[in-house]
């Protein structure tokens, strides 16, 4: 599904994605398996999942690998993403992933922040990060 042109996902496809990639989580450690699907500027899908190690500072969060992946393609803009983990609320990103999002996200940006049931809550960017710290001038 990475990387490939879409048609805008429904809100239940892009969960469905993030749950799937939850599944290949390397999470030893927390046993927090955490899945992110996004659909950049051009409807391009990209997932990702967290992967830790054993120097925790070494950790990525699944919600940055997806990101990461995104951007290393060429994407610039991220218009909406999902992410899952295992618990029954909804899963909400760190602060570090916030302010990753930040830098990337289209002034459109969603999140769903789903629970493996489905149900999720729905977010802007300045709900999840307000007063996000941005570098004027800086070209994307």
């Amino acid at each position: 599904m990475n990387n490939q042109n879409q048609l805008t996902l429904k809100d239940d496809e892009l969960i469905t994605a993030a749950a799937k990639a939850r599944e290949s989580a390397y999470a030893p450690y927390s046993h927090f398996r955490v899945g992110a699907a996004l659909l950049d500027e051009k409807n391009r899908l990209f997932t990702g999942c967290n992967v830790e190690n054993a120097s925790y500072g070494a950790t990525c969060c699944g919600e940055r690998t997806a990101i990461f992946k995104a951007i290393s393609t060429g994407s610039r803009k991220i218009r909406r993403l999902a992410i899952v983990c295992d618990q029954d609320e909804p899963c909400m990103p760190c602060g570090i992933c916030r302010q990753v999002m930040a830098e990337f996200a289209a002034p459109d940006f969603e999140l769903l922040a789903a629970s493996p049931s489905g149900s999720f809550r729905r977010y802007t960017m300045t709900e999840l990060l307000p007063d996000a710290f941005v570098l004027k001038g800086v070209d994307q």
